[in-house]
């Protein structure tokens, strides 16, 4: 569950990831591909009930708005191992995607 200011910071799996919406707001997820493409997935109520992040890719996670919560599940597959989970570091992930600087340094650690 998100609620007011929190996040989900910039962070990959080994795995494919697919998050359900289950109650509040809405959050999008902010996902960089392999090539280094940005997609914005909006999920709950004005958004898609579930989406599915492709192993390997950097995603992140955010209220849409800051006054809301948002209540999500997540189920990995095949299953989530914490050895297969990578937190990125703000300065790689700027220098690897410069175009996404602002985004990175907004959502990363």
């Amino acid at each position: 569950m998100l609620i007011d200011e929190q996040f989900s910071a910039f962070h990959r799996i080994r795995s494919d990831e697919i998050w359900h919406y289950y109650a509040g707001g809405s959050i999008t997820l902010y996902a960089i591909n392999h090539e280094g493409k940005l997609s914005k997935i909006k999920i709950g109520k004005s958004g898609t009930l579930q989406a599915v992040i492709k192993a390997g890719t950097w995603f992140a996670a955010a209220l849409v708005s800051r006054k809301s919560y948002c209540l999500l599940g997540c189920t990995v597959s095949p299953g989530f191992d914490y050895r297969d989970w990578e937190v990125g570091m703000r300065h790689e992930l700027a220098r690897m995607y410069p175009k996404h600087k602002k985004l990175i340094c907004r959502y990363a650690k």
